[in-house]
């Protein structure tokens, strides 16, 4: 197909655009405290409001829209996006600061949906699965060499400069996307209920529960994995940011071994790849008592807790298309929804074990997860074989 390793890439250039305008705000929290005068702690609600905002927003957007021509969706949400990125870098106050966050978060959700599912439509059955699994690791090259070039711009120059490299990169991204874009795909509307009608089917609801079990173990040792490295292992901080990139680099690996299962009947594999899972994390408690296994441990967990990703995205995709065709465009916005249900419940998790127990006890704790995870799984593949 013409163009089509252009479009690929630009679709993942999608995904990393988003990324670094999610993560980024992270690594320069400080800087931003310190350019409005107020604690640090005040800001900290930055990062809680913008994922609560695409949370609520994604399904809300995403179905409400989903009878659009998708080209001219995604040209709109991509303009309401540079706005919002573009706010964000001028902003003169932390009133503007929040307002242009939440304008990003709301159609963020959205347009990472609708790369989705135009991966779907066009991109051929054999690479479907390699395709969807590269955008997914775009999120995680956003983490790797986004977030550490935003943080370092950010050091040399101001944080607003950071975001206006992002409003730079979208202007490139959208011209792309209005070359390579197709007008019009095929599109089955129906009304809201219609396509809600998605969330009664038994195997898209074990496959978000096993995405919200997948992410709450995660986030039940990745919550604290500063502290779990220079606290309970002793690195130093300097080492800290060399062994962050390390589990951002893992994260990507993750990612190209999610293709791979996904492409090799990935549903029947999954329990494997969750015990595995499983044992890791029952396993890292011991592990944090040496530096060496502790990292080998937390990188093997980093691996392994992308890998169900790109199988569960194209169970959900399989499951519209074939009984469902109306609610395509929900099914690809399912794992973004839940994810961050996943990350709220590890996060809150892990808060609450380390108020009664140690940091050593997480992965312990995070295991009840992974056995979830394992029990879903199992049922998922039962159902397919019917």
């Amino acid at each position: 197909m013409k163009h089509a390793k252009l479009r690929s890439f630009t679709f993942i250039l999608v995904a990393f655009m988003l990324g670094c305008n999610e993560f980024m705000v992270v690594g320069v929290l400080s800087d931003i405290a310190r350019s409005y005068h107020v604690p640090l702690s005040t800001i900290g609600f930055l990062v809680t409001a913008f994922a609560g905002v695409y949370a609520i927003s994604t399904p809300i957007i995403t179905t409400l829209t989903s009878n659009w021509n998708r080209y001219k969706l995604l040209m709109l949400l991509m303009t309401v996006f540079f706005i919002g990125n573009t706010l964000t870098a001028m902003a003169p106050t932390l009133g503007w600061l929040l307002f242009a966050r939440i304008i990003t978060a709301a159609v963020a959700g959205t347009i990472i949906s609708l790369i989705n599912l135009l991966v779907s439509i066009i991109t051929p059955m054999d690479k479907r699965p390699m395709v969807l699994a590269w955008v997914g690791a775009g999120f995680s090259i956003a983490s790797v060499i986004g977030v550490p070039l935003g943080t370092t711009i950010a050091t040399l120059l101001s944080w607003h400069d950071s975001f206006w490299i992002i409003s730079g990169l979208t202007l490139i991204v959208f011209a792309l996307l209005a070359w390579l874009t197709p007008r019009d795909t095929p599109q089955v509307k129906g009304s809201i209920l219609e396509q809600l009608a998605l969330l009664k089917n038994h195997r898209v609801l074990l496959g978000i529960g096993i995405t919200v079990a997948v992410l709450s173990l995660q986030y039940t040792f990745y919550t604290y994995v500063r502290p779990l490295i220079t606290t309970v292992m002793s690195f130093s901080l300097t080492s800290l940011n060399w062994l962050l990139l390390l589990l951002g680099v893992m994260s990507i690996i993750g990612n190209e071994i999610a293709g791979i299962v996904a492409s090799h009947n990935g549903v029947q594999k999954l329990p494997i790849v969750f015990i595995l899972m499983t044992i890791l994390s029952l396993v890292l408690g011991i592990a944090l008592g040496n530096k060496i296994t502790g990292m080998l441990v937390l990188a093997a967990l980093c691996v392994v807790v992308i890998i169900y990703g790109t199988t569960i995205q194209l169970v959900f995709i399989s499951v519209a298309e074939k009984e469902y065709p109306q609610s395509l465009a929900l099914a690809t916005s399912l794992i973004s929804i839940f994810a961050n249900v996943g990350i709220s419940l590890g996060s809150f998790t892990a808060s609450t074990t380390v108020n009664f127990a140690n940091l050593t006890m997480l992965g312990y704790v995070g295991a009840v997860y992974g056995l979830l995870a394992i029990g879903l799984s199992f049922a998922l593949r039962r159902f397919y074989r019917k």
